[in-house]
Formats: C-alpha cells, sequence, structure tokens
C-alpha cells in the first residue's frame, strides 16, 4: 500500500499504485505516475513530481528521489537513485542503475544512461546523454563514441534480463507475461 506523509499532497488525477512512500511536504501533480507494483518508489521531502512525469520502482533497482528534487513533466525515472537537490526538467529519462550526484542538473530531454553515475553538481545539457561510471557527457552527434562507452553498461540485460542479441519477440513475450502478472 502507498504512504503519503500528512503534509505531502497528491493529485486526483495522479497515480499511486503498489510499494510507494512519500514524504513530507511533497507534491505529486495531476498525471504523474508513481508505479511501485514491481519494486519501491521512495519519494524525500519537498519534492515536486509534476504532470505526466513516470517513476516505476524494479526488483533490482529501487527508485529513490532524495529531498528538495524538481521532477519535471513528462520524465521517466525508471529504476534510479536521485540524490538531494537535483533539478530535473522535462522529458529527462534516468535508466535503471543509474545515479545523478547531489545538485546535479538534468536539463530539457537529456538522458542519464542504465547504471551510470552523475557526479554531484554536474549539469547534463539540453538533449544530450550522459553515461558511464562516472559519466560522460555526449552530444546526440557523438553516437559512435556514446557507444563505446553505453554498449558494456549492458542495457538489455539490466532492463530486461536478456543478453545483447536476444530477439525482439522474446523480450516482447517475458515484458508482456510481467505485466501480465501483476
Amino acid at each position: 500500500m502507498p504512504s503519503v506523509h500528512d503534509t505531502a499532497s497528491v493529485a486526483a488525477t495522479a497515480i499511486v499504485t503498489g510499494d510507494v512512500r512519500i514524504g513530507a511536504g511533497s507534491r505529486v501533480l495531476p498525471g504523474a505516475v508513481l508505479n511501485g507494483d514491481l519494486g519501491p518508489v521512495r519519494v524525500g521531502q519537498d519534492v515536486v513530481v509534476m504532470e505526466h512525469a513516470l517513476l516505476r520502482g524494479r526488483p533490482d533497482h529501487p527508485v529513490k528521489v532524495g529531498d528538495a528534487v524538481l521532477v519535471g513533466p513528462h520524465t521517466h525515472l525508471n529504476g534510479t537513485r536521485v540524490e538531494d537537490e537535483v533539478f530535473i526538467a522535462t522529458g529527462v529519462s534516468m535508466f535503471p542503475g543509474s545515479v545523478a550526484g547531489s545538485g546535479s542538473e538534468l536539463r530539457i530531454n537529456s538522458v542519464l544512461h542504465v547504471n551510470s553515475r552523475l557526479e554531484p553538481g554536474t549539469v547534463v545539457p539540453i538533449g544530450w546523454i550522459a553515461a558511464g561510471d562516472p559519466a560522460q557527457l555526449f552530444s546526440p552527434d557523438r553516437h559512435e563514441e556514446l557507444w563505446a562507452v553505453q554498449e558494456p553498461l549492458d542495457f538489455p540485460g539490466t532492463v530486461y534480463g536478456v543478453p545483447r542479441g536476444t530477439p525482439m519477440r522474446e523480450i516482447m513475450r517475458r515484458q508482456s507475461e510481467s505485466f501480465r502478472r501483476r
């Protein structure tokens, strides 16, 4: 069952399911989804989760959002950890096993890749990708350089539990079954 602190609020049109805890003074705005059905979602104090943000916990990667964090509209936080005082702008995607260090900024439509760690105070520019541990920053036109860092981070193994090269038909069969069970 979700747990919402007495001083926090959740909009009537937000969806909060499963193992979710929302801390003191936090706000979840209309259309946001906090899904703790597959793994925990923890939201600290004085956090604002804006419209249409998705926070999804995973069995091996809970979502943990520290204190005084802005989670912008249309963001996707999937199995990630966000430390205190982080600014997450509109359209940001953060993947399983990633960590955004205290005081960092992820600007509009930026990405923090799977199993990547953003150092405290780092700014990821608009539309850029952060990958690696510690994360390196890549503009979208540097795909080959990004791939050299991204490939060993094991996106298919971390997100889907399968080796790279597994046919999409098999991945989606497993995904469909996983969602059927909940």
